[in-house]
């Protein structure tokens, strides 16, 4: 359908943009799923994959573990840390008097062993940053930087191999850890419309923003089915990439388009305007009755929902693309709070397979598998003087990777963070999960076999939930919820 979109059984159709607001239209065809390898149980390291950055980080974690010894006398105490895609392995946390004779034994003598075929120097710096992060947990913050200071001069985010191009922004934010915990500084003020614009890349040369969009926007479809009045609340709007897609589809309803609310949140009043102004423009060019609600507040802020301007009869949907760029929600408990007493037809949840709460070891170790194996996916694609990849690394990745290790996660308030939302939705008497739909996964499918190496990207539909990752690992999921009020 020239100039619209085509319903291909339900689903919404995909769009690939050239600029911000221009799209072609792509029709949705058959796509079959494919599940994610299961995690590869090592027995001879000599048999690991050569250039495989996610999977040194696994198995080097391992060999740190397993060289770390049994006892270090008085304030030892055992935690669990949890290696996302992995397993559940022990990790020894030393009090501050053990520290000091304990933190230095790491070597990579050990963990070279049976890894001689990989890539010696990346594997060194792994090494390292490794040990240096045990030092920063038990607050010897003089050897830390010592080990910065080397991995600084060794590692660069131009480098040739994902190792070193990930150690050095690890680096990077755990010497900002360091200066913090010194002189009590925070983190500098983000600049949102320079991840606005990295944003815009990422979207174009991966296929985990289109993932989240996409699957999103077929569920609020499916509940919104001969509504004739809706109202989407965004909890981070940013650039309202997300919503042409699903405006192109609601207009063009056998049953005639509804009239659409939106309330978009976000911290800047500018940029909300700005946003509004053009989703208004693309509505109308649509012939949809639109208005846009803009909200310069964190939706765990608000304290009397009056002001988000529901209206009776409305159907109501949610929506939360949650990150690591910045805290965009405010504290969990009010968020959910605030959810609950809403409660909408479908709430669309979208996380990154990667948890923010715990100990500093716990996010280390998570966030430098997740991370390695996000970057391993653009080192698979593009060449490593590519401009697009480096702004994507730089602006979003290194962004994200500095927020959790140096400020300890998107909250900057001290207010804990739910490990997963979908486990606390669940364990809620308030929420009910709604599969996603044979469309949302035929859709998902479509989107990979658009980003070469389709090979790599690795997609499962299970319990309710789509998950896309990078060969063995998790990256992101997707999932949909709905009011008890609605059962």
């Amino acid at each position: 359908m020239k100039g619209g979109f085509e319903v291909v059984h339900g689903a919404l159709d995909l769009i690939q943009p050239h600029e911000q607001w221009e799209y072609n239209i792509i029709g949705l065809q058959g796509a079959s799923s494919s599940n994610f390898p299961k995690p590869m149980v090592v027995e001879n390291r000599s048999n690991l994959e050569k250039n495989e950055l996610s999977e040194w980080v696994e198995h080097v974690t391992k060999q740190l573990i397993e060289d770390l010894p049994e006892t270090v006398g008085e304030g030892l105490k055992t935690e669990e840390v949890t290696i996302v895609g992995g397993s559940f392995a022990p990790v020894l946390q030393w009090g501050n008097e053990a520290a000091g004779s304990q933190s230095n034994n790491l070597s990579t003598g050990d963990i070279n062993g049976g890894l001689s075929r990989l890539d010696e120097h990346g594997l060194g710096l792994i090494a390292l940053l490794l040990e240096c992060a045990v030092a920063i947990s038990v607050d010897n913050l003089g050897e830390a930087h010592r080990m910065l200071l080397e991995l600084t001069q060794m590692a660069s985010p131009y480098g040739a191999s994902c190792a070193e191009r990930v150690v050095s922004y690890f680096a990077k934010a755990m010497a900002s850890r360091v200066i913090n915990s010194w002189l009590g500084l925070c983190s500098p003020l983000i600049s949102h419309k320079a991840v606005h614009s990295s944003l815009q890349i990422f979207n174009n040369i991966s296929p985990f923003i289109k993932f989240a969009h996409f699957t999103s926007n077929q569920s609020i479809l499916e509940a919104f089915h001969r509504r004739d009045m809706v109202h989407i609340i965004d909890l981070d709007i940013m650039q309202g990439l997300q919503w042409p897609a699903l405006f192109h589809i609601l207009a063009t309803r056998i049953e005639g388009p509804p009239h659409i609310r939106m309330t978009g949140m976000g911290s800047s009043i500018e940029l909300l305007t700005q946003t509004g102004k053009q989703l208004s423009n693309f509505a109308r060019r649509l012939g949809l009755s639109f208005e846009f609600h803009p909200v310069a507040k964190k939706f765990g802020e608000i304290n009397d929902i009056t002001s988000l301007q529901i209206r009776r009869g409305e159907t109501l949907a949610v929506h939360w693309l949650q990150h690591s760029l910045y805290d965009a929600t405010g504290p969990d408990w009010k968020t959910i709070r605030l959810l609950e007493e809403l409660a909408p037809r479908v709430i669309t949840l979208v996380e990154q397979e990667i948890s923010h709460g715990g100990s500093f070891l716990d996010r280390f170790v998570g966030s430098l598998h997740y991370y390695s194996t996000i970057f391993d996916s653009l080192g698979a694609s593009f060449p490593s003087d590519d401009p697009g990849r480096h702004r994507v690394e730089h602006c979003l990745l290194y962004r994200e990777i500095n927020n959790i290790m140096a400020i300890g996660g998107p909250a900057r308030s001290g207010e804990d963070k739910f490990r997963q939302w979908r486990s606390e939705m669940a364990a809620r008497n308030c929420f009910v999960q709604v599969p996603m739909s044979g469309n949302a996964m035929a859709q998902a499918q479509l989107i990979l076999n658009m980003f070469p190496p389709a090979h790599g990207y690795s997609l499962v539909q299970g319990e309710g939930t789509l998950r896309l990752g990078w060969k063995d690992t998790g990256l992101y999921s997707a999932s949909a919820w709905t009011s008890q009020a609605y059962r």
